[in-house]
């Protein structure tokens, strides 16, 4: 599971942020997301968690979105395999 998640994760970064191919195959837990990815700004935000929710089947609150979420790799895919844990 954690890996189709992993595979997915990188996939949809790649798609709404209009990565080059093969630039999120390198991204490890540290790599840093919001604030050091010039593509993921506060606007291409809402347009990544509509898409995590549409592909993942999830449903993310308001509340449960903060910069600690978005500010690595590894942060985005354990906030997404906790989601899926309780779907």
């Amino acid at each position: 599971m954690s890996n189709d998640t992993d595979q997915l994760l990188r996939r949809i970064l790649t798609d709404v942020l209009g990565l080059k191919p093969g630039q999120a195959d390198g991204f490890d837990a540290d790599t840093g997301l919001f604030g050091h990815l010039p593509e993921l700004d506060s606007m291409a935000v809402a347009g990544l968690l509509t898409e995590l929710e549409d592909r993942l089947d999830i449903v993310i609150e308001d509340d449960e979105i903060d910069g600690e979420m978005l500010e690595t790799y590894g942060g985005l895919l354990a906030f997404a395999e906790a989601k899926l844990a309780e779907a």
